[in-house]
């Protein structure tokens, strides 16, 4: 529903109401898992798979919707271009969604983690160019198929509560930039940018660091 609703601001040109839903749609994923566990949906309702249909919403809400954003957006280069760098993270990210090891036994995303949505959002709120855009999709694109094993802050074990009070901060900071757009303050902008640098640096440090540690 909430992809639905994204892709209809993008068609209107409201890139902001749509990054307003990309948040709503954040905040319903973090704690859909958490309640669905508590319930014991699958105790109750064992033929229907929540795991399938949770990966349909969030290919639709963090892949299909934030590129539809980005191309109605003009972010994009024009022409056969544009439309090759929007196939990129489409196509990466049906590649991903079919992996069985996707999300890891001890609670990791392995590969770039089909984020269009955080990456739709920057753009937007910096103001990035085509050929910035372009980039950085298609880096991410091929950071898919790279084996790092990135953070799941609601469910990775290794420093869990920093995870959810840092994913909160860049929450807040996502919701206050929207408030202040088209004129977001830089400091603002600094901190959420922080999050970024903490979650790439900490993935990367239990991706490559500790597993060292432990074998010496």
């Amino acid at each position: 529903m909430l992809a639905l609703l994204i892709v209809i601001a993008a068609i209107d040109g409201d890139a902001v109401r749509a990054l307003w839903l990309g948040l709503a749609a954040l905040v319903i994923d973090g704690t859909d898992g958490m309640i669905a566990r508590r319930l014991r949906v699958k105790e109750t309702i064992p033929w229907f798979d929540g795991a399938m249909l949770d990966n349909i919403v969030d290919y639709l809400t963090y892949a299909f919707a934030p590129i539809v954003l980005l191309w109605t957006g003009d972010y994009l280069p024009n022409g056969f271009l544009g439309a090759a760098v929007a196939a990129l993270p489409l196509l990466a990210s049906s590649y991903q969604f079919c992996r069985t090891d996707a999300k890891t036994d001890d609670h990791f995303f392995l590969g770039f983690p089909s984020y269009w949505n955080v990456v739709a959002f920057y753009v937007v709120v910096l103001g990035l160019g085509p050929t910035a855009t372009g980039l950085i999709l298609l880096i991410c694109s091929i950071l898919v198929f790279v084996p790092v094993k990135y953070v799941y802050p609601s469910r990775t074990k290794a420093f869990r509560s920093m995870n959810l009070v840092t994913t909160a901060i860049w929450l807040a900071a996502y919701a206050v930039l929207l408030a202040q757009m088209p004129d977001p303050n830089p400091i603002v902008i600094g901190v959420s940018l922080a999050y970024l640098v903490y979650y790439g640096g900490l993935s990367l440090y239990l991706t490559f660091w500790v597993p060292r540690r432990k074998v010496a």
